[in-house]
């Protein structure tokens, strides 16, 4: 698998569900602001709402930080509107759901499981300039958090607005960063 950090996001339209209605999203919609752009196997199933319902919980503390969240599977929009007319969980869900039943987006971002048909469970974080700071992929039954997202946005939007310093193991916002330089080597 080649790596897609620092790589800029492909060309994309597809619909969403969201807010009560469907709408259309593209690769423009991800720039300007910093995104997540989260896949998920499918709909009704069972570890994808935890995490779904999770990213729901922590909206607010993502859109404090001015990013939006999208969610993204192989169903299609109108599966994503009959799951979140169904489930207490996913009806908390505020951000909008993508529909990819063709796999563009899926293949685009190189989670695609073919065989299935099926998104691995991948997270991406893009800033504003529609470049991809971060990549995680977990295996199928293996949840993410939220908060540990949060986390990470938190490092990549800091080392962004702060040329010439990093962000070591666990750290959170406020606390010490480093500044990488020849005195540094060898002494951590």
């Amino acid at each position: 698998m080649s790596t897609y950090i620092n790589t800029e996001i492909k060309p994309f339209n597809a619909t969403a569900y969201h807010n009560g209605k469907f709408v259309q999203v593209s690769d423009a919609d991800l720039k300007g602001k910093w995104s997540v752009v989260f896949f998920y196997p499918a709909d009704f199933t069972f570890v994808c709402p935890t995490e779904l319902g999770d990213l729901a919980d922590n909206y607010a503390e993502f859109q404090k930080l001015g990013v939006e969240i999208y969610s993204v599977s192989t169903d299609t929009h109108f599966t994503h509107k009959a799951w979140h007319d169904t489930s207490d969980t996913i009806q908390k869900i505020q951000y909008p759901m993508i529909g990819d039943p063709t796999g563009t987006i899926t293949r685009n971002f190189g989670v695609m499981i073919e065989e299935a048909g099926l998104a691995d469970r991948g997270t991406f974080v893009i800033d504003p300039q529609g470049i991809i700071q971060i990549v995680e992929i977990n295996a199928g039954g293996i949840g993410r958090d939220a908060l540990e997202l949060l986390r990470k946005v938190k490092a990549a939007q800091y080392v962004a607005s702060h040329p010439g310093e990093v962000c070591p193991a666990k750290w959170k916002e406020g606390e010490a960063t480093l500044a990488p330089s020849l005195d540094l080597v060898g002494k951590i």
